[in-house]
């Protein structure tokens, strides 16, 4: 049998890379000219604050302009901003961003008119339009025009803001750290839009990152959980480096795993309507108890947003309620707004879930059931070896391969699989005491330590 096709450069979410070494001004003017060669029409383009991005965000509008595209550069905005605006206005987008990645990445996500990334069938296409140089560059006379439009991100901020009862944040102290990136322009605005009082840490845009780095962890979010405890504050939120994703701190300064930060919202949104959770095979099991408990199903995914938010387009084609989507990384997704992680709306959300429980955020996280996960990666340039050696040596237990290889046993369950991203295996561990997931956990590195000291691997 003919192996089907696979993505060459781009990963999970987009290509991504190191600046001048992988990610270079040529690579993405192919981009931008393969993606014009596909779609025409009015194309909307956007960036992050890294110091590359105004660089490669030129090269992109060269590919697009080129191929007869009429290109609206949108400037520094969250993703979600751009996805949002181009599902209500646009023929389709490319934001220039790396995400969580330190400040020497850069990246493009390709997002597609209903404001969604590129799924994998189409972004094959695109690679091969790269690697053969198949553009389709126009004469003189027929190529694009650029216009700049960076006050659009307002329809943004207003759609967000919209969806709640005005002043629903009254009273409430946030203290937010955008880390830098383009979450300055919108995330202080939307909460002080709702009523809140705001503080900030790192709330000025500068693509050296010089509070943080991208990537939003306990270590690094140190002095927003600082802010947090000297000033009162009802919580505080932090985004990472192009703000699709949002991670909390509660009243006390402690760090919310980010599962937990899931299934709290999910709790909010189930008691209000029954229907279905969408989430990667990846995500904690408290998920699917919170949603259980109320009436709700959970349909597990592939990792990545792209397959939860069309596996929720899918589900809503066929007419069934999709309440939630999202993955336990902060990355929330909210179908009422737009199929597409989210940052801004999510610091909106958990204001209206305090604001109406009424309940410290700590005592919100508090009252949902325990969970103790593991996480790990390993580095190898052999993954897929690994997991052929580690099915064969799993085949006896319950397997699920809609990802990598997750084995379940009773409440407990692990996930082995190689990233989309980069040359390593992640291992996500789960149950419902820490001794059973250490034994689990202990048990599964065994296997893949064996497998690491064959000449193979």
């Amino acid at each position: 049998m003919k192996k089907a096709p696979s993505k060459r450069l781009f990963g999970t979410n987009g290509v991504r890379g190191v600046v001048g070494t992988e990610i270079t001004p040529d690579l993405v003017y192919k981009i931008g000219a393969a993606f014009g060669s596909m779609r025409s029409g009015r194309i909307a383009v956007g960036r992050d604050t890294r110091t590359s991005g105004e660089t490669l965000l030129h090269a992109l509008k060269a590919g697009l302009l080129g191929t007869g595209c009429n290109v609206v550069d949108c400037g520094i905005l969250p993703t979600p901003a751009l996805q949002f605006l181009i599902k209500e206005e646009f023929d389709g987008g490319a934001m220039i961003t790396a995400s969580h990645n330190p400040p020497e990445y850069n990246g493009v996500k390709i997002i597609e008119s209903d404001g969604t990334e590129m799924g994998d069938e189409e972004t094959i296409k695109l690679e091969q339009r790269i690697f053969d140089q198949t553009f389709s560059i126009k004469p003189w006379n027929e190529v694009g025009i650029e216009t700049s439009a960076s006050h659009l991100v307002e329809r943004y901020i207003d759609a967000i803001v919209t969806q709640f009862p005005p002043d629903i944040g009254e009273g409430i102290v946030v203290a937010v750290d955008p880390g830098s990136g383009p979450a300055c322009r919108t995330t202080p605005e939307i909460l002080k839009r709702m009523g809140c009082r705001v503080l900030t840490v790192n709330g000025v845009m500068d693509g050296t990152f010089p509070g943080r780095l991208p990537e939003p962890t306990p270590e690094g979010l140190a002095e927003l959980s600082a802010l947090v405890v000297s000033s009162g504050a009802s919580f505080g939120i932090a985004h990472d480096g192009d703000a699709d994703r949002s991670v909390f701190v509660d009243e006390k300064g402690h760090y919310i795993e980010e599962n937990r930060e899931f299934a709290l919202v999910a709790k909010q949104f189930c008691t209000q309507q029954k229907g279905f959770i969408v989430t990667p095979v990846s995500t904690s099991n408290l998920v699917e108890a919170i949603a259980s408990s109320n009436h709700c199903e959970v349909v597990y995914t592939k990792v990545g947003s792209i397959y939860v938010a069309r596996t929720m387009l899918a589900l809503i084609h066929d007419k069934k309620k999709v309440v939630l989507g999202g993955e336990g990384n902060g990355g929330l997704i909210f179908p009422n707004h737009q199929f597409c992680r989210d940052g801004g709306m999510t610091a909106a959300v958990m204001v209206s879930i305090v604001a109406k429980n009424n309940k410290n955020l700590s005592s919100l996280v508090k009252s949902l059931p325990k969970r103790y996960m593991i996480k790990e990666k390993v580095k190898t340039k052999k993954a897929s070896v690994i997991m052929k050696e580690l099915k064969r040596a799993l085949m006896k237990e319950h397997l699920d391969e809609t990802d990598g290889l997750k084995i379940t046993r009773g409440s407990s369950w692990a996930l082995i699989r190689a990233s989309g991203t980069e040359p390593l295996l992640r291992i996500i561990v789960e149950s419902e005491n820490k001794t059973d997931t250490g034994k689990f956990f202990n048990e599964i590195w065994g296997l893949i330590a064996e497998s690491l000291k064959s000449d193979h691997a």
